[in-house]
């Protein structure tokens, strides 16, 4: 078990420097220079070179994409994230501010998921062939195709232009206002879960189908035991081990849509600074953002792989 933990540690450790890598180097490459995003045309056209050149060494930008990056990198092991080209302030500031944003909806999304898709796809596989099951299947087909940022845009038509039960946009503390942040993130929710609620809905109707097909599931019915025991005690376990996958797998599209979800109602979070910052070339708040979300990321699979032992004592770690 040890010597497992030990190797999948280093493999999510090079995962993650992967995709930093990749991350710094595409940033780079893309067309365009931070520094012009500091000053205006006018501003530019007035400059020398020499002073061009001094402004995009004091940001540090003049050296090796090598050297830059390796600077970056001693930098994060020291718990510093670095600083933004455009305002000078540690990205650590506002990463403080966004991270709780995001981790709350995120969460939320999170347990929704888990809290409607799995139930819906056992009940969907106990009344199979019925009316149930096929409102279920069509619904969670649907949920996996429908475009997030539409449905969004839809939701804030119906529910807050038109009904006016919620507030278009925003984003208030739940310690400032419980109500109005309950309200606020009723719509960001829902459409960041909807694909995982989908997902998770779908496996378990399929894996319970399976297992429901196996041999002790039959001796158990041949013994009188009563529904619910032979669903709870001996089929749901045994099928849980995909659900939990793809669960695990539902955080990564839960985080991934967190960058249109925010965009779309004006949420203060991590995926809207993204995005902000990758239109400004605002290379580290981007690098930081990407390193601390493909972590959670890699936390969360190894996570999911370690549960695999206690959903299944058969398996075992070498």
């Amino acid at each position: 078990m040890g010597t497992y933990i030990l190797r999948r540690l280093i493999q999510s450790i090079i995962v993650i420097l992967i995709v930093t890598v990749f991350v710094f180097v595409g940033m780079r490459l893309l067309p365009g220079d931070p520094i012009f995003m500091l000053f205006s045309p006018n501003q530019v056209q007035n400059f020398t070179q020499e002073e061009i050149d001094q402004i995009r060494h004091e940001a540090g930008l003049d050296k090796s994409l090598v050297v830059q990056y390796f600077d970056w990198l001693g930098n994060v092991f020291k718990g510093d994230l670095g600083k933004s080209i455009l305002n000078k302030r540690p990205i650590s500031i506002d990463l403080a501010k966004r991270i709780p944003v995001s981790a709350h909806i995120g969460i939320l999304a999170f347990l929704v998921s888990i809290i409607f898709g799995i139930p819906f796809g056992i009940i969907s596989a106990i009344r199979r062939g019925t009316r149930l099951d096929t409102l279920v299947t069509t619904l969670a087909n649907l949920g996996i195709t429908v475009p997030i940022f539409w449905l969004g845009i839809m939701m804030i038509w119906l529910f807050a232009v038109h009904l006016h039960w919620l507030p278009v946009m925003g984003y208030t503390s739940p310690f400032t206002d419980f109500v109005l942040n309950t309200k606020q993130i009723i719509m960001p929710v829902f459409c960041e879960s909807i694909f995982a609620i989908a997902g998770n809905a779908r496996l378990a109707r399929s894996s319970m189908l399976e297992v429901s097909r196996q041999d002790y599931i039959r001796t158990a019915w041949a013994k009188g035991l009563t529904e619910r025991r032979v669903i709870l005690k001996h089929a749901l376990k045994n099928s849980l081990i995909p659900i939990v996958t793809m669960a695990g797998m539902g955080i990564s599209g839960i985080i991934g849509g967190s960058v249109l979800v925010e965009q779309v109602f004006n949420i203060p979070g991590m995926g809207r600074l993204a995005v902000d910052s990758l239109f400004q070339y605002d290379y580290p708040y981007v690098q930081g953002i990407t390193l601390i979300m493909t972590t959670a990321i890699v936390v969360v699979n190894l996570l999911t792989d370690l549960s695999y032992g206690w959903l299944d004592p058969r398996i075992r770690y070498t």
